[in-house]
């Protein structure tokens, strides 16, 4: 080690002396220092044990003594027991087996003990060091498989930079694998230049590195093609198994809990019952080219006829954020990991920023390619999505009031008509900002500062319409025109200026209709809440009036 014995005692005494006095416990150090590696600044990492039922802090002391950083952790002899079973319970199955545990317990099995010699033994008899090296092995093998296999993947969507990304990762987990066999289980891969040092097979170091410093630049497919396979071989003189050199042993799979759901022309996609990605017309045709189940390369030869460029790139888009899934024929899921990373999982982009969020068609994206996050959880979207359609509904019934109110001179009818009009257009407005539940219609002038400035003056519109009366048929008039120019400039805003005049006829009462239904069906699957109780009948009625014969 880097530091003597007699360097250890003196720190150790230092730190305990500002501990709350213990006689019962023994000490060990683990980490950098006690495995042989290290460096001036690394961590002084101390772990004492004991014998107590007592529940001991997980969170380690930070103490700083003579210049180094010391760390202190506390650990039962029941809680490291504990966390051996969990090893042993959790080693056939590497791929759920947590870093966090496998670290934990390397670090007691390999340190170095300091006070209370026989207490640590005993510890660390609890599970043979022959049997962890096994284990770590294994983990390490499982996380280059997957790897590999997506590194295959993403070269076979024509991803070949981020396919290089991954085959480096795999090329450290297949050597991390072998020399854990070795017995070199140190977790941290910074140290895997001493480590293959150690090792004492200066044929396999040297690979290693070659292949690690292989330069293939950017774009060059070819290239990165031959720098994955000879990481392949490489792996597989190491006794990494089952990564043939087949992509078409990747299949494309559904993810439980992802659904789609079109509104007109729109694509959107539902992960988990919570998130919303609106896709653009180019991901949209490539997403509906998916046929689940079948090999990886016929699923590309699948997009590459929508006659979109490069439907490689979107179906990683796709993968990386969850909504499909790989499977490697004959051995699971396609998960993979790189060492240390963030918990696994798929990637949740930024929100989109679009405004408005919405239209009666479907949510705003950016441009054709685009697999856009909404920025609202999916039960609200498709609650503000069934309000936008719905108040339009509102607006179009509430014009017809106005019409026939005006024709038979009744102008106060008309006054209140014409404002449940502009209430209604403003709540689309609303709506189609994202903004659910809405404010109360009185409220809903006054809270305009809402939205974004852009809408002030249709604010500013309304509430000279609200206060506006009627006190003949001039003013009748006056006030119809000028709320169809208010209804204009709201639907211009929010994309929905091509919504059917509802009750002008049948036609455009059914077109009203399937816009309506297929909101409902996005909205009753997430449980929103539903903007008029008749609404359960149009979903029952896949879309179709409940009395019209079929």
């Amino acid at each position: 080690m880097i530091l003597t014995e007699e360097r250890l005692q003196g720190l150790l005494d230092k730190s305990l002396a500002e501990l709350p006095p213990d006689t019962e416990r023994a000490v060990t150090l683990e980490g950098s220092i006690a495995e042989g590696f290290g460096n001036p600044s690394s961590d002084i990492d101390f772990l004492l044990v004991s014998r107590t039922d007592d529940d001991l802090p997980t969170m380690p002391s930070l103490l700083f003594v003579d210049g180094r950083r010391v760390e202190i952790r506390t650990r039962s002899v029941r809680r490291l027991a504990d966390q051996f079973t969990a090893l042993e319970q959790g080693a056939g199955r590497p791929g759920r087996l947590s870093e966090d545990l496998l670290n934990r317990c390397q670090r007691v099995l390999h340190s170095h003990p300091l006070r209370g010699h026989s207490l640590i033994e005993e510890v660390k008899a609890l599970l043979p060091v022959e049997r962890f090296r096994r284990i770590a092995a294994d983990w390490w093998a499982h996380r280059a498989r997957q790897s590999l296999r997506h590194a295959m993947a993403l070269q076979c969507l024509g991803e070949s930079e981020e396919a290089v990304d991954w085959t480096r990762a795999a090329l450290v987990q297949s050597v991390k694998s072998w020399a854990a066999g070795l017995g070199e289980t140190y977790l941290e891969p910074k140290w895997l230049s001493m480590q293959l040092d150690r090792a004492g097979r200066a044929d396999i170091r040297d690979r290693y590195w070659e292949l690690e410093s292989a330069a293939v630049r950017p774009g060059d497919t070819d290239a990165a093609q031959a720098h994955l396979t000879d990481c392949l071989g490489f792996a597989e003189d190491l006794g990494l198994t089952k990564v043939p050199r087949r992509p078409e042993r990747l299949t494309v799979e559904r993810v439980a809990r992802v659904t789609t759901w079109q509104t007109g022309e729109r694509i959107h996609v539902v992960r988990g019952r919570r998130d919303v990605f609106a896709l653009g017309a180019d991901a949209g045709a490539v997403w509906r080219s998916l046929v689940l189940g079948r090999p990886l390369p016929k699923v590309l030869a699948g997009a590459a006829g929508t006659g979109v460029t490069g439907p490689g790139a979107l179906l990683a888009v796709f993968l990386r954020y969850g909504l499909i899934r790989l499977a490697w024929k004959g051995g699971g899921a396609v998960t993979p990991a790189l060492p240390l990373a963030a918990p696994p999982g798929p990637v949740t982009p930024p929100p989109s920023t679009a405004q408005p969020l919405l239209s009666v068609r479907g949510a705003a994206v950016g441009e054709t390619r685009s697999v856009d996050l909404m920025p609202l959880p999916a039960d609200r979207f498709a609650a503000a999505a069934m309000a936008l359609v719905w108040s339009n509904v509102v607006v179009e019934n509430a014009v017809e009031d106005l019409t026939g109110a005006l024709r038979r001179g009744q102008h106060r009818v008309a006054e209140l008509t014409a404002r449940r009009a502009v209430h209604a257009a403003l709540r689309a407005l609303f709506s189609a900002h994202g903004v659910n539940p809405l404010p109360a219609d009185a409220d809903l002038v006054r809270r305009m500062d809402l939205l974004p400035a852009a809408t002030r003056p249709i604010g500013v519109h309304a509430a000279e319409l609200l206060g506006r009366g009627v006190d003949s048929a001039e003013d009748g008039d006056a006030l119809r025109a000028e709320l169809r120019r208010f209804i204009g400039l709201v639907r211009g805003a929010v994309g929905a200026d091509s919504f059917p005049l509802s009750f002008d006829s049948a036609h455009t009462w059914r077109a009203t209709l399937q816009l309506g239904h297929d909101w409902l069906r996005m909205g009753a699957h997430l449980g929103a809440e539903l903007p008029i109780e008749e609404a359960r009948d149009l979903l029952a009625g896949n879309g179709a009036q409940p009395h019209q014969a079929r």
